[in-house]
């Protein structure tokens, strides 16, 4: 038997126009646009968000994820008077947080950062020096109130590609209609292009809607360090099945009803969260789980998704969905070459 052959990161390498990565969402968040691929057929065609309804059937159980965005950005000043941006990434004590710090390695323990924003003073004193192999630091901010000031000093954490600085419209158009449980750094993109109206007409439609949650954190869009996809290990990120939604999930696999899921994460929380017999399991849990070809899903039978940076492990996803790189790039080519907008605030792909 020939040994298997490693999956190399650089096969999943694609050139992008710059015109093609969106800036700013739609005016509407359904009036993105929408690539369809039907698998079985490898048929391509194009619509329009709000038409997705046409290409769902009754019965389908739409996966959501619920997670809501923290306006985790923050700028300080240390006592130098040298800038530093900080990104919070997860609260473990009280007003104590493990975060990035940019640039990390001048910014010794036991240091102060002092953040001016928005009319609000914040203070922090870092608890750790930088090691080198990671980049979380550990920091604990000095008023009882920090919580609270966060949510109106924070910047909403656009990623680096969008090149512009965060607006007040992002507060909005960065979180999804129905982001309930706060907890993520990033959004679940393609959860975006949903307004209530279309959740609603959906529903009438007889598709069965249910919340999943998985905070987006660091791991989703750390850069890819090794060629071996195999070496590669995801940071854990934390997420959620309550007993009612397993509940709903396993009926409507029992009964051979469609898992249409919306994202990659919540991809991943749907297969991190089945066990051995196919059942999903209620469970608040942690999830390191990395998708790339070849893979075998055992839940989810259809991904709404948006288009995706090269050589990110979201890409590589939808690559093992697709089947492969060769079918992930005639995708990929078709979307450039018809002028799809690309990344967070970009169009979106429906493949079933």
């Amino acid at each position: 038997m020939m040994p298997a052959i490693a999956m190399r990161l650089s096969d999943f390498d694609y050139a992008l126009p710059k015109e093609r990565i969106a800036l700013y969402p739609p005016a509407q968040r359904t009036d993105a646009r929408l690539l369809s691929v039907d698998k079985p057929s490898d048929k391509i065609s194009h619509h329009v968000f709000r038409e997705i309804g046409s290409l769902l059937r009754p019965g389908d159980v739409l996966v959501l994820n619920d997670t809501k965005v923290l306006p985790a950005r923050l700028f300080a000043k240390k006592e130098t008077g040298g800038a530093v941006e900080i990104l919070l990434l997860k609260e473990f004590g009280p007003s104590q947080w493990k975060v990035l710090i940019r640039p990390s390695g001048r910014v010794k323990k036991g240091s102060r950062l002092h953040i001016d924003s928005r009319g609000d003073v914040l203070d922090a004193v870092v608890l750790d020096d930088s090691v080198e192999g990671t980049v979380e630091r550990k920091i604990e901010f000095q008023q009882d109130d920090a919580r609270k000031k966060i949510e109106t000093m924070g910047h909403m954490p656009l990623p680096p590609y969008i090149q512009r600085s965060d607006e007040e419209c992002d507060r909005d158009q960065y979180q999804t209609v129905f982001a309930a449980k706060e907890g993520a750094i990033a959004s679940p993109t393609a959860g975006l292009h949903f307004d209530q109206r279309l959740l609603e007409d959906l529903k009438r439609q007889g598709i069965e809607i249910i919340y999943v949650t998985l905070h987006v954190s660091y791991s989703t869009f750390r850069p890819i360090h090794v060629e071996d996809l195999s070496q590669y290990q995801m940071f854990e990120e934390e997420y959620e099945v309550t007993p009612e939604a397993a509940a709903g999930l396993n009926r409507a696999m029992d009964q051979g009803r469609r898992v249409i899921a919306c994202g990659t994460t919540s991809v991943r929380v749907l297969e991190s969260s089945v066990d051995a017999t196919g059942k999903i399991r209620p469970q608040a849990s942690t999830t390191r789980l990395f998708v790339y070809p070849p893979y075998e899903f055992k839940v989810v039978k259809g991904i709404i998704t948006n288009f995706h940076l090269p050589k990110s492990t979201l890409l590589l996803l939808v690559a093992a969905f697709l089947g492969g790189r060769e079918p992930l790039f005639k995708v990929y080519e078709e979307a450039i070459r018809e002028r799809y907008r690309f990344y967070s605030y970009g169009d979106a792909m429906l493949i079933v």
